[in-house]
């Protein structure tokens, strides 16, 4: 059974996107393995509370988050 596990920090993403996320993913996992995927595909998408995680050794918020992408000056 392909199986996806998608953690993201609570609250930031609305049901839509949630429904995005699972929607796409089995997609994907059709478009690798054929339709017999689709009946068995699982995809979970997690809140993590805030300040739950973190990267190198460092405890990331939400508001963190919101430094981070308003400073973000690099080109897309």
């Amino acid at each position: 059974m392909p199986f996806a596990n998608f953690k993201v920090p609570e609250k930031t993403l609305t049901p839509e996107q949630k429904e995005e996320i699972v929607t796409r993913t089995t997609e994907l996992y059709v478009e690798i393995y054929g339709e017999r995927a689709r009946t068995n595909t699982m995809v979970l998408v997690e809140e993590v509370a805030d300040g739950g995680w973190g990267i190198s050794g460092n405890v990331l918020t939400l508001a963190m988050l919101g430094e981070a992408a308003t400073t973000d000056t690099s080109d897309a």
